[in-house]
């Protein structure tokens, strides 16, 4: 079955490769742009974040999961807000904290634990899936929802070969298949 042409997706070995392609969709952020991360405890999220902020040239040492604080923002080419609604309860409680206010047109924004209320947050957005396939690789699914977000994967698919020229270079997957590449 052929995957949607708004679906991507990709297999990274490491931690650090998570990290790279958080670099890649970093410098192919633009202004208003929102990434709903999903997926369980350890999948990569704040990695893939932590890659993100260093794409966006600010300091990346100092990301941290905002599961406590629940909203981070840090400064580089663009404003990054990273929330974390693990700890939230109900809609009315990440209303109270001031989602829908954390939207804005000149900040991009990355929502962990996006998934657990899905109604609040804007129709345009990437949904980025990740899942452990092993202890240490992960699968990561790109679903974009809407224009916006359609416009930001095919500068993610763009970045991509940039990724592995920089990084560790891809590893053979089982049939021939390259690893760390989008499909």
């Amino acid at each position: 079955m052929a995957r949607p042409a708004n679906s991507r997706g990709l297999v990274l070995n490491s931690r650090r490769e998570t990290e790279l392609i958080g670099e890649a969709i970093g410098r192919v952020l633009r202004e208003g742009d929102v990434i709903a991360l999903i997926g369980d405890l350890g999948a990569g999220k704040t990695a893939l974040v932590h890659g993100i902020v260093s794409g966006l040239n600010a300091p990346p040492s100092v990301v941290t999961s905002p599961t406590f604080m629940l909203m981070h923002r840090y400064q580089g080419r663009l404003p990054l807000t990273h929330m974390d609604l693990y700890r939230l309860k109900s809609a009315e409680e990440a209303e109270a904290v001031g989602l829908a206010e954390a939207f804005t047109d000149d900040a991009v924004m990355a929502i962990e634990w996006a998934d657990r209320f899905p109604t609040l947050l804007p129709s345009d957005r990437l949904e980025v899936r990740l899942s452990h396939r092993t202890f240490s690789t992960r699968s990561v699914q790109f679903t974009a929802q809407g224009t916006r977000a359609r416009s930001l994967l095919a500068r993610i698919r763009r970045a991509v070969p940039s990724v592995q020229k920089h990084g560790q270079p891809p590893r053979p997957g089982p049939r021939g298949k390259r690893k760390a590449s989008l499909r």
